[in-house]
């Protein structure tokens, strides 16, 4: 198979995982403002694209720790940045169809790093880089959001106490719009230079780019455009469950955790960590209940913990699992073939998916963690391009 045809597959491959990330990843930026009102669904993620694709021009710190700083650029080859990409796309649409709000971030890493292992072993991996600048920021981030927004919250509360709740609630809604909006931009210039920084390894490794490179103006262009594509379509499932599941958010809440979240991911962007945008977005909204002191609904925060100590080593297996594909198919028809195989993956669960569905029309029901996931739906039977979910016995939960 000609060089340029099998490089071509590859930043495709790239792409369609850039589009995951926007649709599974929505959520982090606008569900708040959804929730409380601030925000129409179908207006807040067409801002949140536009603002996404904004982001993804104004820093590339985070594209050149993805390519340098987790694996070694001089082993890295083309089916091993394909199984790391097909590893990160099943795993995003298994977790959009089982309705976990996981990281977009982590899934790429992970497999990466699996792909890398199971091709080069681990000599390949820069196991510094992935701690200091992927699990330590893992572990602080959400805390750190968390306590910013618990005490922003607190104050905003306090400061707003003698004022009746109508007149501040559409006061706020004007700050709740802006830090929601700050949010997407912040989210561009983390999760965007995701794949570009895989496009530049891959290009490197095709001999395309010399090593050291920076990324070209094109897969920033191309990375930008995928995002906010994939962010318009909606996400609405992952929306639901963290403007509706974690806890009733209130204007000043939102407002509060949004800011918290947008100044979280900037300060990482800043600095070059592949920071997952979902564990700061859910840390924020937490964090927002205990300022509130509003109830806040653990088990749906527990379960989404598991799915964040999951993602690394299950996506890390995916990916492990690809390379060893294409080593059994052999040559350079091993690329087609995994990448014809997440293709079928992706379209049964697709498939499976639209027996039931949350869309714009019912991301804002009232959560109830023992109803059926298609028992909002019922108003709305007919979907057209929307995020869908699958029938299952508590759908609306994580």
């Amino acid at each position: 198979m000609d060089g340029t045809l099998i490089l071509a597959l590859v930043v495709a491959a790239a792409l369609a995982f850039d589009f995951t990330n926007g649709f599974h990843d929505t959520g982090n930026a606008m569900a708040a403002s959804i929730a409380t009102g601030a925000l129409k669904p179908r207006t807040a993620v067409l801002l949140s694209a536009a603002l996404n694709m904004v982001g993804a021009f104004l820093s590339l710190a985070v594209a050149a720790t993805i390519a340098k700083g987790i694996v070694d650029q001089d082993v890295v080859t083309l089916p091993l940045v394909v199984g790391a990409l097909a590893g990160a796309i099943v795993w995003n649409v298994v977790t959009w169809y089982l309705g976990l709000p996981s990281s977009s971030s982590h899934a790429l890493v992970g497999a990466l790093v699996g792909a890398t292992l199971a091709a080069v072993g681990t000599g390949g991996v820069v196991w510094g880089g992935l701690v200091l600048k992927v699990v330590l920021p893992a572990l602080l981030a959400p805390v750190i959001a968390g306590t910013v927004a618990a005490l922003s919250t607190a104050l905003v509360y306090r400061i707003t106490r003698r004022v009746p709740a109508d007149a501040r609630d559409r006061q706020l809604r004007w700050g709740q719009m802006a830090s929601a909006s700050m949010v997407s931009l912040a989210h561009g210039t983390n999760d965007a230079q995701k794949s570009m920084g895989i496009i530049l390894l891959a290009l490197v490794a095709g001999g395309a780019v010399p090593a050291g490179s920076g990324v070209p103006t094109w897969v920033v262009i191309s990375c930008a455009l995928a995002m906010a594509a994939g962010t318009a379509l909606g996400g609405w499932r992952v929306i639901r469950t963290l403007g509706k599941g974690l806890t009733d958010i209130q204007v000043p809440q939102g407002m509060a955790s949004d800011t918290s979240s947008a100044s979280v991911i900037l300060v990482s962007s800043a600095f070059g960590f592949p920071l997952s945008t979902t564990q700061v977005a859910t840390g924020s909204i937490l964090g927002s209940g205990v300022g509130r002191r509003e109830k806040v609904r653990w088990s749906v925060a527990g379960r989404m913990g598991v799915a964040w100590l999951i993602t690394l080593p299950a996506a890390a297996a995916f990916g492990a699992l690809a390379v060893g594909l294409e080593h059994v198919v052999g040559g350079d028809a091993g690329i087609p073939a995994v990448l014809g195989v997440v293709s079928a993956v992706c379209a049964v669960i697709w498939w499976r998916s639209r027996r039931a569905a949350v869309d714009a029309h019912n991301v804002t029901a009232d959560w109830e963690q023992d109803a059926p996931a298609a028992a909002p739906a019922a108003a709305h039977p007919v979907v057209v391009h929307d995020d869908v979910v699958p029938t299952a016995p508590t759908p609306v939960a994580v």
